[in-house]
């Protein structure tokens, strides 16, 4: 694989740049550098600039409205945007449920769904994970039985993240309990405004209300709202995760974080000098600056994959765990450096605007946040320890 990007490559990342110093709001990428608070208007803002552009779905082919980048496009997008502030494209609907409707859904769910994500009419949410049922994804219990032309759904999902704020949800449930676990799920789209739906608020370590669960009480869907076959959805449920655990390796954002620890490490001071010259701590940086190199380069070869249909479950889990390893790195080193400024933690200081007096650098107030609220990256998309069984089993080692 060629690493150096040719003439039209470099002129895309030029078109790139330009794009996000002339179109991302400025209050919203500060919001982002600083890992301040960011509103649903500010992400709902950022993706329509993206669709105006026609960047929002990068993945997607052209005929649905998508970029259709490349493996290397889509890599110098991601790079790019993060180095600028952008946020990040909120998943659920543009980069997980719209590749499982256009390989698995109807001609008529493609048709109505695809434009309503493209142009922010309908937000959307995953229900996935239960009380009991989160890595062991087959255990869930969440029924859907079949009454004329509607299911009737009973149970709850947890962790949903934005559920707060999302129209739609799309949701695995139990139609029939014969056979193995894994046959009897089906795959289920579901308006989050039918009766019989209770959000209810998890706050989180950090103290923010990212992750929620719900109920369903009775909840009548339509059985038009069935994607692919009945029984069928645990086919679809992998297929989903796959992009899932791709997307989750980060690049992007580790590059960024490194790049925000380097900058810690030159301002914090050890016996007089910065942290930066210690050889202990930058023999530690330096490790974390080689394995995203090698990550990066995989990257590609797997995005490229990915894009010819030759996807394998083995790389997605592989680029998942090293992806959040590699990031809970930087996490944790940039605590070390700040050492006690990183101890204490004030909810408030991630809404822009605050201006109370810190403990320690302004740079100090979200290190503690960050640090706590990517410790779920090694869980959420099938933990770190399912996915190395993945790789173990899939590999014959």
């Amino acid at each position: 694989m060629d690493l150096n990007y040719n003439e039209e490559e470099l002129a895309f990342r030029k078109e790139v740049q330009d794009f996000l110093a002339e179109k991302l709001p400025k209050r919203i990428a500060d919001k982002v550098k600083n890992l301040q608070r960011l509103t649903k208007e500010d992400m709902v803002e950022w993706h329509g600039l993206l669709n105006d552009r026609g960047w929002l779905a990068s993945g997607w082919p052209k005929e649905h409205g998508g970029a259709d980048f490349n493996a290397v496009q889509k890599n110098i997008f991601e790079e790019e945007a993060c180095k600028a502030g952008a946020p990040r494209v909120v998943p659920f609907g543009v980069g997980m449920l719209a590749p499982v409707l256009m390989a698995f859904g109807s001609d008529a769910q493609c048709a109505h769904y695809l434009p309503r994500i493209l142009d922010g009419t309908d937000w959307w949410c995953q229900g996935y994970s239960e009380p009991g049922a989160g890595s062991d994804l087959a255990s869930l219990k969440t029924s859907a039985k079949r009454e004329g032309d509607h299911y009737i759904v009973n149970g709850q999902k947890t962790w949903t993240t934005l559920g707060q704020h999302a129209d739609w949800i799309f949701c695995l449930v139990r139609t029939s309990t014969e056979g193995k676990p894994q046959q009897g799920i089906s795959f289920l789209l579901i308006d989050m405004a039918t009766p019989g739906i209770e959000v209810r608020p998890i706050i989180l370590l950090d103290g923010e209300h990212e992750v929620n669960e719900i109920f369903f009480d009775d909840v009548k869907v339509p059985v038009g709202n069935l994607v692919g076959e009945e029984n069928k959805g645990w086919t679809y449920a992998k297929y989903l995760l796959t992009h899932e655990r791709t997307g989750t390796a980060g690049i992007g954002f580790s590059t960024e974080g490194l790049e925000q620890l380097k900058r810690i490490a030159k301002l914090q001071k050890k016996s007089g000098r910065p942290l930066a010259q210690d050889p202990y701590f930058a023999a530690r940086m330096a490790k974390i600056e080689i394995d995203l190199a090698a990550l990066r380069t995989t990257n590609l070869r797997v995005l490229q994959d990915a894009m010819s249909g030759a996807a394998s479950p083995v790389d997605a889990s592989m680029m998942k765990v090293k992806g959040t390893v590699i990031r809970q790195a930087i996490n944790d080193l940039a605590r070390r450096a700040l050492g006690p400024h990183a101890l204490p933690f004030v909810s408030e200081a991630l809404d822009a605007g605050y201006n109370e007096p810190p403990i320690g650098p302004d740079y100090a107030n979200p290190i503690a946040s960050d640090y706590f609220n990517n410790r779920k990256l090694s869980i959420f998309a099938g933990s770190n320890e399912i996915q190395k069984n993945i790789i173990s089993k899939l590999s014959g080692l």
